[in-house]
């Protein structure tokens, strides 16, 4: 089960997972994802996991395919937040992390959910894609 959850801030991709994610799903994704990159320049991404037990053989094999073809655009992603209280997840995030030195990949508990959702939404100093709506009225 993948469904996509509202995020205030226009440039965050942000979904709850569970369950069994089929290829049909996992689609949904790709393509959300794809939508943000052309509406902006740097977008983030936010993963609540409650349940996963596993993707099906061909969103298995659809996921890994898109991940390569993401490696050469690592820079148009900005944050990502990986919400969950599993152990095997954080673990997974943290060497994510370090393989990919473009990505900022933080876990966080589902205690802290409201700070996972804040922690995303925010911008670089310099990259708000309406600097008005920050107070920010141009020099």
């Amino acid at each position: 089960m993948l469904e996509f959850i509202t995020h205030p801030a226009d440039h965050v991709v942000a979904m709850k997972i569970g369950g069994v994610v089929s290829a049909r799903e996992l689609q949904q994704a790709i393509d959300a994802i794809e939508a943000a990159k052309r509406n902006h320049p740097r977008i983030s991404l936010l993963a609540e996991l409650d349940g996963l037990r596993w993707m099906t053989l061909t969103a298995l094999l659809k996921d890994v395919g898109y991940g390569l073809t993401q490696l050469s655009d690592l820079e148009r992603y900005h944050r990502v937040a990986v919400i969950t209280d599993k152990e095997w997840i954080k673990h997974l995030a943290h060497l994510e992390d370090r393989l990919f030195k473009a990505l900022d990949i933080h876990t966080f508990p589902h205690r802290e959910y409201a700070g996972a959702l804040a922690w995303v939404g925010a911008l670089p100093r310099g990259e708000h894609e309406n600097p008005e709506e920050d107070g920010y009225h141009g020099a």
